[in-house]
């Protein structure tokens, strides 16, 4: 059996996909290893959605085809690059054995299928800061395996289900779920549909297994992700919805936190609102990319909504849902933006005051509608807007944090802070793993890693906040949000 390294890049979405290889192949008897220097085959899963990450995938594969040509191991490449770019891939780097599509992964198997004796390894899956059939196999040079497996199917049809093996790459406490796999909408900057096919939904009682044997093995916090979180369902035939989802999610024994990431504005529903309101363990925590605050740049980006709308919706949702946070991404930069356009996007963050914001500069992408309009934006003018943008939302961030100092929050406990050798890291149910910062918590007593205490804000720091953990009989926790009494 071989001894695999892993290398996962990209969103959330493609880590999971990471995690079921790694699944197939601990179960095919192959190990795991922590440096890819001991490693018999490499596999990189690739994002190819924007130029940034595009370029950081080319580094790591270049980066691991050179320990390959010291250690003669076998190079895999899966993902949306090898999806996206298989013959440029395979004419620029011949030192790949195999690639594998998005939706080819499960074959990782016949990959890995030299035998080889194993070594003492230790399961890791590195992460770098994001049923098919074959249509070919190509001859390259390969530097010693001569044959260049092309896994990569056309049919983008396959969806994970909660039977496929899977090993969880996260902290044991917390854990993806992804409940969809494809795209139905048509973003003209999102090359997704093309790399991940239609909307393939999960029945919600294959989520419901899978999130169970989850928090069977220690998992309290669940993330659940798709390309459209709040377009779940449409696609099966029973119609099941998000809040559907998320009321069946409430009855799973020891989760405690569940958080909905990438959720389309144009199918928010009041069901959904209801049930965030609500409580159980769905968190009122609101991940709504909004991509711009100006009429004509929504209709370019053919994302339906205009301004308008769109903060009607936000102050809708902040209304119906006590403890909303409101989590957004926006482009800045997109071909044919205008300074007024621009002003518009400002004026709009402004009056919605997000929680968090991130900016993506437009990456134009052939095969998207927008690679074909005119007027595009000078690099050096994106990486202004960028930079404008941030300092103004850093300034609503500092302003909106100020306002939890005295409040009682739950928080998730991380481990032992590197900043200081008194405080023990984690994160409060308003902060996201991996992108929302962390809360530094001072505590009477010990810690243990994964479990989810009430605490006092006292302090915050930028994107962190500072916080003491509060004893369970202190009055205070009884009005701890987002599920005290109200």
């Amino acid at each position: 059996m071989a001894r695999v390294h892993f290398v996962s890049l990209g969103c959330p979405k493609n880590r999971v996909d990471a995690e079921h290889m790694l699944g197939l192949s601990v179960e095919g008897g192959h190990s795991i290893v922590e440096d890819p220097a001991d490693a018999d085959a490499i596999v990189i899963n690739t994002c190819g959605f924007i130029g940034e990450a595009k370029k950081e995938s080319i580094e790591a594969i270049l980066e691991m085809g050179a320990i390959k040509r010291k250690t003669g191991a076998k190079l895999v490449v899966s993902g949306c690059m090898a999806q996206r770019y298989l013959g440029e891939l395979q004419r620029e780097l011949p030192e790949v054995d195999a690639f594998l599509g998005t939706s080819d992964y499960p074959r990782i198997g016949e990959v890995l299928a030299p035998a080889m004796p194993p070594r003492r390894s230790s399961s890791l899956l590195k992460v770098l800061p994001e049923d098919a059939a074959a249509i070919g196999h190509g001859h390259g040079h390969g530097h010693g395996h001569g044959h260049v497996q092309s896994l990569v199917s056309e049919s983008l049809t396959f969806v994970a289900g909660c039977e496929l093996p899977r090993v969880n790459s996260m902290p044991r406490y917390t854990a993806y779920l992804k409940i969809a796999e494809g795209c139905d909408n048509a973003c003209a900057f999102c090359i997704i549909p093309q790399l991940r096919g239609k909307q393939r939904s999960r029945p919600i009682a294959d989520l419901l297994k899978e999130a169970t044997r989850l928090a069977a093995g220690g998992v309290v916090e669940l993330n659940l992700i798709a390309q459209d979180l709040s377009g779940y369902g449409h696609d099966l035939q029973s119609r099941p919805t998000l809040a559907a989802l998320l009321e069946a999610l409430g009855g799973v024994p020891g989760l405690r936190w569940v958080r909905c990431m990438y959720l389309y504005p144009r199918t928010l529903s009041d069901e959904l609102l209801a049930v965030l309101d609500r409580g159980n363990n769905a968190l009122p925590y609101l991940d709504i990319p909004t991509q711009h605050g100006s009429d004509r740049m929504l209709r370019l980006m053919r994302r339906g909504k205009d301004q308008r709308r769109l903060a009607e919706l936000l102050t809708e949702v902040r209304a119906k849902v006590r403890h909303a946070v409101l989590r957004t991404s926006v482009i800045v930069g997109f071909p044919g933006e205008e300074e007024q356009d621009f002003q518009r996007l400002l004026d709009f963050a402004a009056a919605v005051r997000f929680d968090r914001l991130g900016v993506f500069k437009y990456s134009d992408e052939e095969g998207t509608a927008a690679f074909t309009l005119p007027d595009k934006v000078k690099a050096a003018v994106k990486r202004s807007r960028h930079d404008k943008l941030m300092r103004r939302q850093r300034r609503i961030h500092e302003e909106q944090s100020r306002a939890l100092v005295g409040t009682v929050h739950e928080a998730i406990v991380e481990g032992r802070s590197e900043e200081h050798e008194l405080l023990v890291k984690g994160r409060l149910w308003s902060q996201a793993p991996e992108i929302d910062g962390v809360t530094y918590l001072s505590s009477p007593r010990p810690l243990t890693t994964g479990e989810i205490v009430s605490v006092l804000v006292t302090d915050v720091k930028d994107y962190d906040v500072v916080a003491e953990v509060l004893d369970a009989d202190d009055p205070r926790v009884a009005h701890c949000a987002p599920f005290g009494e109200r």
